[in-house]
């Protein structure tokens, strides 16, 4: 109901506008005035706080102008003018916008709540700091970086990529990639969720989409990132499928379809762990559909170092890659969950001290009883002697990790690699290729050694032994001979 007030005060606005501009000021005032009551009405029951903020900024400016009118009136200015040209020696020095934005505060209210969306802050993510992925950060680079600095090799038929779709488990760093794009690229970067693009009024959800790109369009070279996608689009036809939620998938189809078809600099950037459930036109919409997988053992044991970081820890190149081979299956959430955990066990062991030791630095650090110069005494005596500040934890040992892993498992089942494992034969392509392609070459070359046999007894049986003694040589691929 209360959407009516809203409705009523931009009708008044716009009357008011156009008297103002036409120099009659004694009509425009009272528009003015019951303009802003409508506003001052529909405030009361707005929940939403970024619209709240929108029309209240264009609150202040239509009281500032009626105040300015008022003025004028108020010392003999001219009344009703139809030509305005007696309104010119008093004409007041400030005024809203003309008729284009100041008749649409709708616009701008929608513009209001897409503006938080734009990452300002880069979130100083690197290309380094993602772990493996080499395919995927390849063809991003050519999409994000090469054009903005070499825009030259882009000519004729050379176009960049303009929509790219991660998909995956969860977990896999598809939001840390786009964090990676996000801090790489001299771009403008859009981070968009459902919640940013539903709105419970009709009609609004699609003018969001749509002021969205158009946004995305005045800002080039952008890029729109639309994480969850498939809470947006899912397959059409489904009966929980609502009609807002249509208008939504017909409004997206056809932005996406212009930023293929133009220079303008938009890059759309998605991500789902769902890909199956995406509408197949939203998917065709993606040049780019880029597996991300789980880590293989290189990226398992990069991720342990990045997430440690300079935390103190006595752990070797030998333990790391330990840590790597026993996480077969993790994510590189579960990667980062596990660590997270580890690095507060030495703060754990601190609390559970019974002894410490006053080190060189005069720091107090736990330490066993029969360790020469252990003091007896616990970490709460410590610090009720004020000495809290001088408690320093161990460093992050190897059985720290033992303990962790002890306990923890990984959250993504074989079931869940397998389907999009199928979604990748079927429309994917891999965005970590080198140990599938390495996988794939094993098979090759066990088949054409068979093939060169004058003579077989069990061709299924033969080629298993071929394949598991190449397998044998997994780690040494310069014995395996064709």
């Amino acid at each position: 109901m209360y959407s009516n007030f809203k409705e009523q005060a931009i009708e008044y606005v716009k009357q008011a506008v156009q008297e103002d501009n036409a120099g009659n000021y004694s009509k425009a005032f009272p528009l003015y005035m019951n303009a802003l009551e409508y506003f001052r009405t529909h405030l009361k029951y707005e929940k939403n706080l970024k619209i709240r903020e929108a029309i209240t900024q264009k609150f202040n400016e239509y009281l500032r102008r009626a105040e300015e009118i008022k003025t004028v009136l108020d010392e003999g200015g001219p009344g009703p003018n139809s030509n305005g040209d007696a309104a010119v020696a008093t004409r007041p020095k400030t005024k809203p916008k003309d008729g284009e934005d100041g008749d649409d505060p709708e616009k701008d209210k929608l513009r209001a709540g897409l503006n938080s969306a734009i990452v300002r802050e880069k979130p100083n993510v690197k290309w380094n700091d993602v772990a493996g992925l080499e395919s995927a950060k390849q063809a991003l680079q050519e999409a994000v970086i090469l054009p903005v600095k070499f825009p030259q090799f882009f000519t004729g038929k050379r176009r960049p990529w303009r929509a790219f779709l991660l998909y995956g488990p969860p977990g896999t760093g598809k939001s840390y990639l786009a964090k990676a794009v996000a801090t790489e690229a001299d771009s403008t970067f859009f981070s968009i969720s459902s919640s940013d693009l539903v709105s419970k009024w009709m009609g609004e959800s699609e003018k969001l989409v749509s002021n969205l790109f158009q946004m995305a369009r005045e800002s080039a070279p952008s890029i729109i990132f639309v994480d969850e996608i498939d809470s947006l689009c899912g397959q059409r036809g489904e009966g929980n499928e609502s009609e807002a939620s249509r208008r939504i998938k017909t409004e997206l189809l056809v932005q996406m379809q212009g930023v293929g078809n133009n220079d303008q600099k938009v890059l759309v950037l998605a991500a789902t762990n769902t890909p199956y459930a995406l509408d197949q036109a939203i998917r065709r919409r993606f040049d780019k559909r880029i597996y991300i997988p789980l880590p293989d053992m290189k990226a398992r044991q990069h991720m342990f170092k990045v997430h440690l970081g300079d935390t103190p820890h006595n752990l070797t190149e030998s333990d790391f890659e330990s840590l790597a081979r026993r996480t077969e299956g993790f994510s590189g959430s579960d990667i980062s969950v596990c660590v997270k955990d580890v690095l507060f066990e030495p703060v754990r062991k601190t609390q559970d001290a019974m002894f410490f030791i006053n080190n060189p630095d005069d720091m107090w650090v736990p330490c066993g009883p029969k360790q020469p110069g252990a003091v007896q005494i616990s970490m709460q005596e410590l610090a009720a002697k004020g000495l809290a500040k001088k408690l320093l934890p161990p460093p992050i040992m190897k059985t720290d990790f033992d303990k962790v892993l002890a306990r923890q498992r990984p959250t993504v089942s074989k079931a869940d690699l397998g389907v999009h494992e199928r979604f990748t034969k079927e429309f994917g392509e891999e965005g970590d290729l080198t140990f599938s392609l390495y996988w794939d070459g094993i098979a090759e070359i066990a088949c054409l050694k068979l093939c060169k046999k004058k003579s077989f007894r069990n061709i299924a049986t033969d080629l298993w032994t071929e394949y598991t003694m190449l397998l044998a040589n997994l780690f040494l691929p310069c014995n395996i001979a064709y």
